[in-house]
């Protein structure tokens, strides 16, 4: 599915801008890494404004991340759940910690492949602070997202790659490239805690 709305995107039928903005949000949800990437694809191509490539990417990832919190704050509702952070120390601990550097915490874990959802989960079901939770976020989101795409569009404008038939390559690259650097960040940043 991530496969055919990615090809989609960037076919010619994708015209409007409208559905071009729409499917990089959707693609969000189900991969930031290609939404970025395809993102940036298409504003290099011309199909689509850099700004609202951009805020596609923004609106996509903050919502899904928003999505993530609320999820976890609607499973406070749960009495099973609540019961089981209140005797299991693990869960205790998590809190703390989450509590204790709201913002570095929520910063880190936004880079950190795996802890996402997690993280902001238990975010909403630990109670961080709403607005605490979405400047973290925000702005974590909003580096992330300006680095990759600023990237991926400079590459896309490079007069060579866009002379060459290749260019779709560019694609499947950058994915890859992010897939390797997310897992060496997470692996520096495991060592780092432990």
């Amino acid at each position: 599915m991530i496969a055919e709305l990615q090809a989609f995107l960037v076919s010619e039928s994708a015209s409007s801008v409208l559905l071009l903005f729409s499917g990089i949000v959707l693609l969000s949800y189900l991969s930031e890494d290609l939404a970025i990437v395809t993102a940036g694809s298409l504003a290099a191509q011309g199909n689509m404004q850099p700004s609202a490539a951009l805020l596609a990417i923004f609106v996509g990832i903050a919502s899904g991340d928003l999505g993530l919190y609320f999820l976890g704050h609607l499973g406070r509702r749960s009495r099973y759940l609540r019961y089981k952070a209140l005797t299991n120390r693990y869960f205790k601990i998590l809190r703390t910690r989450l509590h204790k550097g709201v913002f570095i915490n929520l910063f880190v874990i936004r880079f950190v492949p795996g802890l996402r959802t997690i993280g902001f989960t238990l975010s909403g079901f630990f109670a961080i602070p709403l607005p605490f939770f979405m400047f973290a976020v925000l702005s974590a989101t909003a580096l992330w997202t300006m680095i990759i795409f600023s990237i991926i569009y400079y590459l896309g404008n490079l007069a060579w790659l866009q002379a060459s038939q290749y260019q779709w390559v560019l694609i499947p690259i950058a994915v890859g490239v992010l897939f390797i650097v997310n897992r060496l960040v997470n692996k520096s940043l495991s060592k780092g805690l432990s």
